[in-house]
This record gives structure tokens, sequence and C-alpha cells, in this order.
């Protein structure tokens, strides 16, 4: 018998080809970043080849989506749109052609994501929260399912010191109201997944007590997605810098699992679909691989 869990709406989803249900299953989403510049690789991944690369390692490694961005979260110039283009495309239509996992792209741009769905993304995960109501008109056409993501400053820019009298509260009412507002657009609640959004402007306390009580933001009864891999909360929790935040990173992302997380977005693939997989079996939610230890015939 499994844990009790936060309940979902709608626990089955087709996304892409595949089919999920996430009263049965975590998804692990992989990230491949092809930016000069993300805040894990450093810009490991930004030439074509290498990107490609990262997402077939990730599908190997027991990747059930690859995300892949072209441009930070963090503040910064804005980059052309042509450019993001120019980016992300090109590895989408590569990954297609060589598998049929799940693509999501990361952009907060209608044009982007319009590409995007075009050349065969099957997600797109805005971490803007719906900062351009065209992005989910975008996604409302199409097949694609939607990731809303709790921020509150407008695109790659600074939110210094954010204050909130109650975090999770004040998130999951916001990720309510843009539900709503996605469902308004066109957007079924079914191809609708919500990410409370770690450490996008908020402080590691905020960031550690989203994780504390993930269950609330589960209870939205969405599929919620925890993005908590190698960031500033661990590294500032754990006083590590971001090559030494893996297993900060796993800890916070079972945790999630455990309070009703059904998509965890990692950068470190084969260590986190074994974690996961191991939380499901603890939580009921799937059987051992085997049943060999102490399993033969009985003593006579």
């Amino acid at each position: 018998m499994s844990v009790f869990l936060p309940p979902l709406r709608d626990p089955v989803r087709a996304v892409g080809s595949h089919s999920f249900d996430f009263s049965r299953r975590v998804a692990v989403m992989a990230v491949v970043n092809r930016t000069p510049d993300s805040f894990y690789d450093r810009g490991a991944t930004f030439a074509l080849d290498a990107a490609l690369h990262a997402c077939l390692a990730a599908v190997d490694h027991g990747a059930d989506w690859v995300d892949i961005g072209g441009v930070p979260f963090k503040p910064g110039p804005a980059l052309p749109v042509e450019e993001e283009i120019a980016r992300v495309i090109p590895v989408v239509e590569a990954l297609r052609r060589e598998s049929d996992v799940v693509i999501s792209v990361d952009t907060f741009e209608p044009e982007v994501a319009r590409h995007a769905i075009a050349a065969g993304a099957d997600v797109i995960n805005d971490t803007t929260g719906i900062h351009d109501q065209r992005l989910a008109e975008v996604v409302a056409d199409s097949d694609a399912t939607l990731v809303i993501t709790h921020s509150l400053a407008a695109p790659r820019t600074a939110y210094p010191r954010p204050h909130y009298e109650d975090v999770v509260a004040e998130v999951t009412r916001f990720l309510s109201e843009r539900v709503r507002l996605a469902v308004s657009l066109g957007v079924p609640e079914s191809r609708i997944v919500i990410d409370p959004g770690h450490d996008l402007n908020k402080n590691t306390l905020h960031s550690l007590e989203l994780t504390r009580r993930f269950d609330e933001v589960a209870a939205i009864g969405l599929p919620a997605l925890a993005a908590v891999s190698n960031k500033d909360f661990i590294g500032e929790t754990l006083d590590v810098e971001r090559e030494d935040r893996l297993e900060g990173s796993l800890a916070a992302a079972v945790f999630c699992v455990a309070q009703g997380a059904r998509i965890v977005r990692m950068h470190n693939v084969r260590e986190s679909v074994a974690a996961i997989r191991m939380t499901e079996a603890i939580l009921g939610l799937r059987e051992p691989a085997h049943l060999r230890h102490n399993a033969g015939e009985p003593d006579r």
C-alpha cells in the first residue's frame, strides 16, 4: 500500500508520444542549456554537438523528459528572439530525429514556443508564470503541455530582497490564479503542470520552506514539478559550490517527491533516476526490479 500523497485531478497525462500515470510514476526531467552563461554548466553544452550529446546521454541514463533552454533565468540583457530560436530549435530538431523522449523547451517567448512546438517539442516550460499571455495562446493552439512557474520579476530583471508574509501560501495562490488564466486562454487543465520556482525571486529560507511544505503546492491537484537541482539554496544551506551540490540536490528532490512532486528537473540524470526510482518503491508506487534477498525456499 502506498503512503498518502495529495490527489491529482487528471493523473494520467499524454505528453508527446508517452503516457504518464502520475499517481504511480515520477518523471525525471534532464536539463540541457544551450547557453554560454548557464548557472550550472557554464557553457559546457553551448555547442550544438555538445548539446545533442548531452540530450542523448540523458536519455541513455533514464531521463523521461529533456528540458532545453537557450536563455538563463538570471538577470541580464535581453536576447533577440531570433538568436534564441537559433540556439534552441536545432537541438529540438536533432533530438526529435534521434529519440521519442519528451522534449521540453524552457522559454518565455511566444515565437520561440511556436517554433519549438513545430520542431517537435512536447512541453513549453515558462519560468515567468505566463508573463506574456500570448505564450499560453500558442500552447493552446497545439497539443503541448505548459509548465507554469512562480516568479515575480519581469523576465531577466533583478528582484532584490523578495519578501513574503507566507511564501507557500502566496506561491500556491499565484499558481492557482495563473492556472485559471491559462485555462481561460484555451489551455486545458489536463495539459498544465505547476512549479513553485525554487530560488526564482526567493531567498534560501523561502526555498527551504517551499521544500518543507511542498505538499501544499501539490494539493492544487495538478502535477507539480520540483526544480531543485544544484540551486543556490542548496549551496547556501550546505556551504558548497555548484560542483558539490549533488547530494543536497538529491535530498531536496526526494523530499519533494515524498510530499507529492511528480516531476523533478535535474542536472545529474543517472544519480537522480536511481534516487527517484528508489523513492517510488519506498512510497509503494512501484515494485522492486527483483525479489531475491531472503526470498528463497523457507527452511524445513
